[in-house]
């Protein structure tokens, strides 16, 4: 087996995932830490000394990831993604740069990239982009819509949330967040006791309906990218399963060749 074959083997081996998941939990902990002034005046140079074995690690399992996959490790995006954290990492912290200390808990979203599960939801939330920017700009729609309808309502109250266009969105657009909704309308009810009817309308159309249609949206783009896996197994055990057959089917009929060709088999 060649060298390359053999650090491929190690670098797509679960122990070596493993590993690198455990070093990025740890250096994700330690960078929380040193949030801290009082565990940094503790155990500051222990942090920079996790902090620099934990960029080490994940610089030699680049160079492996690299040197294992030639030009096709580029091919895959969350490769990229590696690459670009750890890029990052190794900028230099001093003078207009210093910034980028404040970057290196990216580290901490590679476990998005080595971890299964999460790497295909982040895929169907990519994949449920197109979905989410029409039901966005329908979301902008009924808001200006909304907006307008709200001025021509509540103007004449008095209340400053409803003064100019602007002003009404921002409004609208809080509640349809959900939050202190109930206030905005009591305080309309006062001077206007019919607009619990807009509010009632507005909640019903705003928020339940849009929000269930953005959980619908991800979920069915969850739901497709799941399918190809569950395909793909379905498949395998399918070829297991003829593979069984047709070595069932072999050994019969080399019994029924023994049972009618005895002198052959003394032979």
């Amino acid at each position: 087996m060649a060298l390359r074959d053999r650090v491929r083997d190690v670098v797509d081996g679960r122990r070596f995932q493993r590993f690198v998941i455990a070093v990025i939990v740890v250096n994700a902990i330690t960078l929380g830490c040193e949030t801290s002034t009082a565990l940094v005046g503790s155990y500051g140079e222990l942090f920079d000394v996790l902090d620099s074995a934990a960029l080490a690690v994940f610089v030699l399992e680049l160079v492996a990831r690299l040197y294992a996959h030639g030009p096709r490790f580029f091919r895959d995006p969350w490769n990229c993604f590696d690459f670009a954290v750890v890029g990052v990492a190794l900028l230099p912290t001093a003078g207009p740069l210093s910034v980028v200390r404040a970057l290196r808990i990216l580290r901490a979203l590679r476990l998005v990239a080595m971890v299964p599960s999460m790497r295909r939801v982040v895929t169907a939330l990519v994949k449920s982009i197109p979905g989410l920017l029409s039901l966005s700009g329908l979301l902008v729609l009924m808001l200006y819509v909304g907006s307008v309808v709200a001025i021509n309502l509540f103007r004449t109250s008095g209340d400053p949330r409803f003064g100019d266009l602007g002003a009404t969105v921002l409004t609208l657009f809080q509640i349809t967040t959900g939050d202190g909704w109930s206030d905005v309308m009591r305080d309309l009810m006062a001077t206007r006791p019919w607009a619990w009817v807009f509010f009632l309308v507005y909640l019903l159309v705003g928020s339940f309906t849009m929000l269930n249609l953005f959980i619908a949206v991800v979920c069915g783009a969850m739901e497709s990218e799941a399918a190809p896996s569950r395909a793909g197994m379905d498949d395998r055990v399918l070829d297991e399963v003829r593979a069984q057959r047709e070595e069932v089917r072999a050994l019969r009929e080399e019994i029924r060749a023994l049972r009618f060709d005895p002198v052959g088999d003394r032979r």
